[in-house]
């Protein structure tokens, strides 16, 4: 995905879960991040709305440090502006990355075609994810655009799932966890090897040929697979896989140990 299309999303999906926060009420319980209330999730995301706009205004020369959750939800606004001070600080946050050149550097996180699009990508699937949590609240499951959701799957494997402090370590050798975008036609493979589950795409296909052939020589494969969306809110603990119209086959003890150590958190 583009720069642009990355802002339009994040721009859409902040304006939903506002809205979906709205009809939940602040009070309401958060059922993915208990023991959250509404007004927590407005919080959380408001503060990293913010914080993301700090890195392209005042361009500091590493990521910036933040106070820990418990101060996080404490701050903003009071119940009854909280809404209203979400919103201001999520259309701040577009105006930044909307204006911004990206032929500047800016401190990131994970490695991206530039830093402008690792910005505009993490706060666009960052927004997407906690809008999830506010229609959980309302009692919704969102259906996210397939291309988009596909793009988050590869932020999460091929980011998230490369970071040393989510790798998992593993005593297995040659297994391999696949997951795979149904409707998109995406698909990554995670292996176990030299103790580590190592990540890549399978989207050409040669690769598929050899993931296929891989898969078939190996003892240990579970895969993945369904919809872009249903994928993309299972693989980020925001549904179990039923609800997501998420079939998983084979080995699922990669898939567990993998599942339990890459959850994206603050600090």
């Amino acid at each position: 995905m583009e720069i642009s299309e990355h802002i339009d999303a994040l721009r859409d999906q902040g304006t939903l879960l506002a809205d979906a926060a709205e009809r939940a009420g602040l009070d309401a319980p958060v059922p993915p991040c208990e023991p959250w209330l509404v007004k927590d999730l407005l919080r959380h995301t408001g503060f990293i709305h913010r914080w993301a706009a700090r890195h392209i205004t005042e361009r500091p020369a590493s990521v910036l440090n933040g106070p820990p959750e418990d101060e996080i939800l404490q701050g903003g606004a009071a119940d009854p502006e909280l809404v209203a001070w979400f919103r201001a600080g999520h259309a701040a946050l577009v105006e930044v990355l909307s204006a911004a050149d990206p032929a500047l550097e800016y401190a990131t996180f994970m490695p991206a075609p530039s830093p402008l699009a690792f910005w505009a990508r993490r706060q666009a699937h960052e927004t997407a994810m906690h809008r999830a949590d506010a229609e959980s609240a309302a009692g919704a499951l969102p259906n996210y655009p397939a291309n988009f959701a596909a793009d988050g799957i590869d932020e999460l494997i091929m980011g998230f799932g490369r970071r040393a402090k989510y790798r998992p370590a593993t005593d297995a050798e040659g297994g391999r966890l696949r997951v795979v975008s149904a409707d998109t036609g995406d698909a990554w493979s995670i292996d176990a090897h030299e103790g580590r589950m190592q990540p890549r795409r399978d989207n050409g296909e040669e690769d598929r040929a050899a993931a296929q052939a891989a898969d078939g020589a190996s003892a240990a494969v579970c895969t993945v697979s369904g919809p872009a969306s249903g994928v993309y809110l299972f693989l980020w603990n925001r549904s179990d896989a039923d609800q997501a119209d998420v079939t998983i086959s084979g080995d699922t003890g990669f898939f567990e140990l993998w599942q339990s150590t890459v959850r994206v958190r603050w600090g």
